[in-house]
């Protein structure tokens, strides 16, 4: 069965935050398909973030993953180059999904065609409500955000046909597994 609710901590960021933010191009040369190089994507999470703006880092100093398995993001989320590292490292750090305004086309194509992890879009500013650090309980299937300390309950527009692609774990395990191209021997 497939996971359906996320509770944890956010990590909060505003409007525009691109994928150079999201993954600095210095780490482009690292292989995704490669277990080792995958881990340390996740390392580098998030990095591209100006520490002025940012202190608390979403990865942790020497750390593989973040403590944050759910971000919170204003407009345009994921806008710049169409990497699709973007959504790996951060799939990378256990980040599960992310919750934001609005995102960039082709960032949320890239978190459906990895199927690292579910771009939720809500239908409120969240990332001027919550604080970095704050409890959450998402659960897919009523498309709603439970912030655990208050009981206030948020909603995202529903995921509709993305969410089978995501549970497989992106386009081309949803592919297989629906037998639209054949399986890997």
């Amino acid at each position: 069965m497939t996971k359906s609710v996320f509770t944890g901590p956010v990590y909060v960021v505003r409007d525009n935050i691109d994928t150079d933010q999201i993954i600095s191009a210095q780490y482009l040369n690292l292989v995704p398909t490669i277990a080792e190089e995958y881990e340390k994507l996740g390392s580098h999470a998030m990095d591209g973030l100006p520490h002025s703006l940012y202190p608390q880092r979403y990865v942790a100093e020497g750390e593989l993953d973040s403590k944050f398995p759910i971000l919170v993001a204003g407009k345009n989320f994921g806008c710049g180059s169409s990497r699709e590292h973007a959504p790996i490292a951060l799939g990378s750090a256990d980040c599960e999904l992310v919750l934001a305004e609005s995102f960039a086309r082709i960032f949320f194509r890239n978190c459906v065609a990895t199927g690292e992890l579910y771009p939720c879009e809500v239908t409120e500013r969240l990332c001027d409500i919550l604080k970095t650090g704050q409890m959450v309980s998402v659960d897919l299937d009523q498309a709603t955000v439970t912030v655990l300390d208050t009981g206030r309950i948020y909603h995202f527009k529903p995921l509709g046909d993305v969410r089978p692609v995501v549970d497989a774990g992106g386009i081309f395990n949803f592919a297989r597994n629906s037998g639209m191209i054949a399986a890997q021997k």
